[in-house]
């Protein structure tokens, strides 16, 4: 017996011999697969990623032709997923946009014509809404890995040099749908608009009030819009405890 305890303790099933240092290694393996599924299922707080795409102006040299002499456009993205619905964004864009008013029906005063072509930065956040749960995991929730959503927000716009700098606020308004490609990696396609409370985003003195028609904040203000797709990654996990569907707002 002395020489046997010192052998490897040996269980005898069903007529077959499993040894505990099998048993503990098979007890690993299932361990370790536990511990990779949890890490994939996994939900994220944070996404950080780049959008691109195309900007277009809309004003006095374009009143109301959408996507006219379109310019590409550029942008980061930060995105804090509160929910499976709601989001809040950051972003940072630059665009390119351009106009003329060669060709329009009205007339401005002199018959004189003019086009413009200058850059515009903006920063700005936005809160979204998505029409669906968004998210990879807990299908028997009724989350999905692609949504449609809504956004408004606030920002600030700057467009230096062209005659005159432009700076002022603006109201983001846009739809967008995304889709999560894979775990921690989202695809999306986004348009929205950014109403102007000046009229002077062309940098040109005719462009600016051409009529000299007073006018209130909110009528005969200049726009801009993005086209843009992006990508994000998601990073910050949520707690454990916190991974549980019945504890995530819908």
């Amino acid at each position: 017996m002395g020489i046997l305890s010192l052998e490897k303790e040996v269980w005898y099933y069903n007529g077959e011999f499993m040894t505990s240092s099998i048993f503990q290694r098979l007890l690993m393996i299932v361990v370790l697969a536990g511990t990779v599924f949890s890490s994939r299922a996994q939900e994220y707080k944070f996404e950080i990623g780049g959008m691109a795409g195309g900007a277009f102006y809309m004003g006095d040299a374009n009143k109301n032709t959408p996507f006219k002499g379109i310019n590409p456009a550029a942008g980061a993205v930060f995105r804090y997923n509160i929910n499976f619905r709601w989001a809040l964004k950051a972003n940072l864009m630059w665009g390119q946009v351009s106009g003329t008013t060669e060709g329009l029906e009205n007339v401005f005063p002199g018959n004189a014509q003019t086009s413009f072509s200058r850059s515009v930065v903006e920063v700005g956040g936005q809160a979204e809404f998505n029409f669906f749960p968004y998210s990879d995991k807990f299908d028997y929730a009724g989350a999905r890995r692609f949504s449609p959503y809504v956004l408004v927000g606030i920002g600030m716009t700057m467009a230096p040099g062209g005659g005159g700098s432009f700076v002022g606020p603006n109201i983001p308004l846009g739809v967008g749908m995304k889709y999560k490609l894979l775990s921690r990696l989202n695809i999306g396609c986004e348009f929205s608009v950014r109403k102007l409370f000046g009229d002077g985003l062309e940098g040109q003195d005719m462009l600016d009030d051409p009529y000299g028609v007073a006018s209130s904040a909110f009528k005969n203000k200049d726009w801009y819009s993005f086209l843009l797709l992006s990508v994000t990654w998601d990073f910050g996990a949520r707690c454990r405890t916190c991974n549980n569907a019945n504890s995530i707002d819908y």
